[in-house]
């Protein structure tokens, strides 16, 4: 069967019941388009609803796939961010929509970043930006985006995504550790959570794909402490200056 043919009935599988996942024309049309056996070693399962292993990492079923671009509610001109790119599948279907150059795309992994460029090329979306980069920190030289989607699963989004986001934007993600629900929260901070959802965590610096434990809690204790250091008045404010010549201190307020 041609792989065109295999295309097409993966995408209606998908519409219609019992997975009726896919309902948003614009994410449909999209996935008709994009080859994904040019994403996947075995063009005979490229089209299959599952998920594939590719260099350690989890490739999303097509399903998931289609879920988390739906939630991104891509309209054909935003400027979109892939956090974890993968093997670079669904920042293909995003470029379809948005055109290529309008996205760009990062993963902590280097072995998935060549592979994603090798990919997308392959597929004709070479123009999309993809680079190695610690996802949390987002791409801040290309920033705002309109839209953010974070493929890895976090309690809370990671602060420099929040703040890459553009007014009137969306950041997507799964939201939780053991039990998840993909989530979108606008850039003035409202939160909306949508249908239950099981992705890998998000890896923080020094970790790869298929490493045997992942510190989860890294960043968000992190950006925890950042938050409170912030929050703090009066006397915690403060600075203490050494008088030298005296031998006692002064306490002098910050200048702000």
């Amino acid at each position: 069967m041609e792989l065109a043919v295999l295309r097409e009935d993966m995408v209606d599988g998908l519409e219609a019941a019992p997975k009726n996942v896919l309902t948003d024309e614009t994410v449909s049309v999209a996935m008709r388009d994009v080859s994904r056996h040019a994403f996947l070693d075995d063009e005979r399962t490229a089209y299959a609803d599952r998920e594939h292993e590719a260099l350690g990492t989890r490739v999303l079923a097509p399903s998931t796939a289609a879920r988390l671009l739906q939630a991104l509610a891509l309209e054909g001109d935003e400027t979109v961010l892939i956090v974890g790119v993968g093997v670079g599948y669904t920042a293909a279907v995003a470029a379809e929509i948005v055109g290529e150059t309008n996205v760009h795309a990062v993963d902590i992994s280097r072995p998935l970043v060549a592979e994603a460029r090798r990919n997308l090329a392959a597929a004709g979306y070479d123009g999309v930006l993809v680079d190695c980069r610690d996802g949390a920190n987002g791409l801040p030289e290309y920033a705002p985006f309109d839209r953010i989607l974070l493929e890895a699963a976090v309690v809370d989004p990671p602060r420099a995504l929040r703040e890459q986001l553009a007014e009137g934007g969306r950041l997507v993600f799964p939201r939780g550790t053991q039990r998840q629900r993909l989530a979108v929260i606008s850039a003035a901070g409202e939160l909306e959570q949508l249908d239950p959802i099981t992705l890998e965590p998000l890896l923080v610096e020094g970790e790869q794909s298929g490493a045997v434990e992942r510190n989860r809690m890294t960043r968000e204790d992190r950006e925890r402490a950042q938050r409170r250091a912030e929050s703090r008045r009066g006397w915690e404010q403060d600075w203490i200056e050494w008088d030298e010549t005296l031998g006692t201190q002064s306490r002098q307020p910050r200048t702000r």
